[in-house]
């Protein structure tokens, strides 16, 4: 099975002949006519559905309009995905990126389409305890495999910028926050003031995903194991603990939020948190995570601060998501979940 898909937004629509004539030069194989739909969902980067000739690929496109320099990088997409390609990392095969606007307007890049079971749950409703402990194995796994690949031997060594990425990503997250700020939040306060005196002693910087979680991988359609990793828009280099923090917060939340503090994980055949950690550790050859409140509360002030961007965002009216505003009310309860993590430390 594929994401659900529909007939393609207005805002979003291209010429479908000059994408036939551009498949026709650049993809082997391909066999014109294109029917083209659109994935459902809330990608910043459109991403659409391609049959043709009784293949089926991916389209992932800037959206227009006026964007930022540095957003919806497609390029960046397309160049680690390829990269990953080569070292059997679970990534859709890739075929061409466009970078000329001529062609269909904004930049673009087509890839495989990967079949499997797309899942948001992480409690993973509707699968046995031996199925949910091969999943969460193999998600283990290939974020352990993402963390160990020789990033400068792949040619990604100007991917993005090596050390310091706790520090600059504070920063970064705190002018997003001060940006949008709609409230007063005791505890963003008091971590934006602790977490930059606290970073981690050590200061590693491997290939990471920025966004991985279960929704945004593909699981193969009979066997519980990762058939494909997705969304890379986030990629850069930077600290793997940071991925690996994100990754486990569901762990610390309950199921309000999708989360897993309020499931019995042993009943279900998921991993409890401290096992999943000691299996990454193994994995990557790792003694232990003596920091390991500080990344779980960065993952969180992080959170924090993109739900006071929607916050801010529908406040003005600007925003697309129409439970901008549900989001947006994460921002205080992540903050005090990330402050409450590190309050015995501070003092």
């Amino acid at each position: 099975m594929i994401a659900q898909t529909a007939e393609v937004r207005e805002v979003h629509r291209f010429e479908v002949a000059a994408l036939e004539r551009y498949m026709r030069e650049r993809v082997p194989g391909f066999a014109a006519p294109l029917t083209v739909t659109q994935f459902r969902g809330g990608q910043s980067n459109p991403t659409y559905h391609l049959t043709a000739g009784g293949r089926e690929y991916v389209l992932r496109r800037k959206p227009p309009g006026k964007l930022l320099p540095s957003a919806h990088a497609v390029d960046r997409e397309y160049r680690v995905i390829t990269a990953l390609g080569t070292t059997g990392f679970p990534v859709p095969k890739t075929y061409a990126l466009c970078e000329d606007p001529e062609v269909l307007g904004t930049a673009f890049y087509i890839m495989d389409c990967v079949h499997g079971r797309v899942l948001t749950d992480p409690a993973i409703p509707g699968f046995g305890p031996r199925e949910r402990t091969g999943i969460y194995d193999s998600l283990n796994e290939v974020l352990a495999r993402l963390h160990t690949v020789d990033w400068q031997q792949l040619g990604l060594a100007d991917f993005g910028k090596p050390g310091s990425y706790f520090a600059r990503q504070i920063h970064r997250w705190t002018q997003q926050y001060r940006a949008s700020e709609t409230e007063k939040i005791e505890t963003m306060e008091r971590l934006i003031a602790w977490l930059p005196e606290h970073l981690p002693a050590d200061d590693e910087t491997t290939l990471v995903h920025g966004d991985f979680r279960l929704g945004n991988v593909i699981i193969h359609p009979t066997e519980p194991r990762v058939a494909a990793v997705l969304d890379w828009e986030l990629a850069t280099l930077g600290h793997p603990l940071a991925d690996l923090a994100y990754n486990c917060l569901p762990y610390r939340f309950t199921r309000e939020w999708e989360g897993l503090a309020d499931k019995n994980l042993g009943e279900l055949g998921i991993p409890t948190e401290q096992e999943y950690v000691a299996a990454y550790c193994r994995r990557t050859k790792r003694a232990g995570i003596p920091d390991w409140e500080f990344c779980l509360a960065f993952s969180m002030f992080r959170l924090s601060a993109i739900a006071q961007g929607i916050m801010g965002r529908a406040l003005a009216g600007t925003a697309n998501d129409p439970n901008a505003r549900e989001r947006g009310r994460r921002a205080r309860p992540l903050a005090d979940s990330a402050w409450a993590l590190v309050a015995e430390r501070a003092g």
